[in-house]
């Protein structure tokens, strides 16, 4: 018995098949573009947070009532920290987050209130929750070292910081950035003073 031979496509059904042949080769030219530009992005939004806005998360009490434990917030890196500056660096492998209180050459020094005076004028903290003298096993008055920032968090009875040979001056080569925007808990967000 003879094969039977296939009836050839028509004119029309060859131009309708290459028509479909067309559009879904743009179909998948079109969206492996998508997927490679959404990759790109991601890896530049990546690289952006990483580097120039690093985010972390605020694991302790230390600078309450400004930031609370659990808060993600947002840090900038490209100026350098001025008093009053709210900063996060490394210690020992662990990002901790601090107000800036004196830079170079400042001289740092505190009653036995735990009011702080910084070259002889005495700081207007309203973001402290009470003064206190805390963990200090420097020699009062203290003169901040070339290259360093002294710092210290706004909840002063608890807060370990420069008041401390434990912590002590933060290097500048230490400073993550400062941290500028509080993205978590939405209840809270915005900037942080």
């Amino acid at each position: 018995m003879p094969k039977k031979s296939l009836p050839r496509p028509s004119r029309l059904e060859l131009e309708a098949e290459f028509r479909r042949a067309k559009k879904w080769e743009t179909f998948r030219r079109v969206l492996k573009n998508t997927v490679l530009s959404l990759i790109v992005a991601c890896a530049v939004g990546v690289l952006i947070f990483t580097f120039v806005f690093p985010t972390h998360r605020i694991t302790s009490s230390t600078m309450e009532p400004t930031l609370s434990r659990d808060e993600l917030v947002i840090c900038c890196n490209w100026k350098e920290p001025q008093r009053g500056d709210i900063i996060a660096f490394y210690y020992n492998d662990v990002i901790l987050v601090k107000r800036v209180i004196g830079k170079t050459g400042d001289v740092i020094d505190m009653d036995e209130n735990g009011n702080v005076t910084v070259n002889g004028e005495q700081l207007d903290e309203p973001y402290v929750r009470v003064p206190a003298v805390g963990e200090c096993d420097i020699e009062l008055p203290f003169t901040v070292p070339e290259a360093r920032y002294f710092v210290m968090g706004d909840n002063r009875e608890i807060s370990i910081d420069s008041r401390s040979t434990l912590i002590g001056c933060v290097n500048e080569e230490k400073i993550i950035g400062r941290v500028k925007l509080r993205i978590w808990k939405l209840k809270d967000f915005g900037f942080v003073n």
